[in-house]
């Protein structure tokens, strides 16, 4: 059965939702490779104490050793917010097919928001882009986690400076 966009981005979404449990920045990605899922991750940078721990990148680490290559033709990330810097490299270097991502990330978003690096002339990789897709939800986790950070923080300084 072949699944749509929206498939797999529902399960990056709940990739996303593990990461909002563990209290990381919910993002959520997954690797596709002919129709199923052969590597899954969500932000874990607090939790491994690893600033290169991004969905994305644990994704991807995971699909490499899911097919036994670090060359992943032929694959798809989906991941629920535009891809950072870090990560945009990455998916240069593991050959990524397309990247499908949720919503845009306005301060960091490498892609299309606060810049294009993936359209560095020096790359010797081009990959598919696809945005948009369940937009609303992947935009809706990320504000409704800082929303309540914002309101805990709140909560904290008031306690500490009645």
């Amino acid at each position: 059965m072949i699944r749509s966009d929206e498939d797999y981005m529902r399960a990056a979404l709940q990739q996303a939702e593990q990461a909002y449990r563990a209290g990381e920045v919910p993002i959520g990605a997954v690797v596709t490779y002919q129709d199923r899922i052969i590597g899954e991750g969500y932000n874990q940078t607090i939790t491994q104490l690893d600033p290169s721990a991004h969905a994305e990148m644990l994704a991807i680490r995971a699909a490499a050793q899911a097919i036994g290559n670090y060359r992943l033709v032929g694959c798809t990330l989906y991941v629920t917010i535009e891809p950072c810097t870090m990560c945009v490299g990455l998916l240069v270097h593991s050959r990524i097919d397309c990247l499908v991502f949720g919503a845009p990330e306005p301060k960091a978003g490498a892609i299309r928001s606060a810049s294009c690096v993936h359209e560095q002339a020096h790359f010797n990789h081009e990959f598919e882009i696809r945005s948009g897709v369940l937009a609303e939800d992947c935009s809706g986790t990320m504000s409704r986690f800082f929303r309540e950070r914002r309101l805990r923080q709140k909560a904290l300084k008031k306690q500490l400076c009645p």
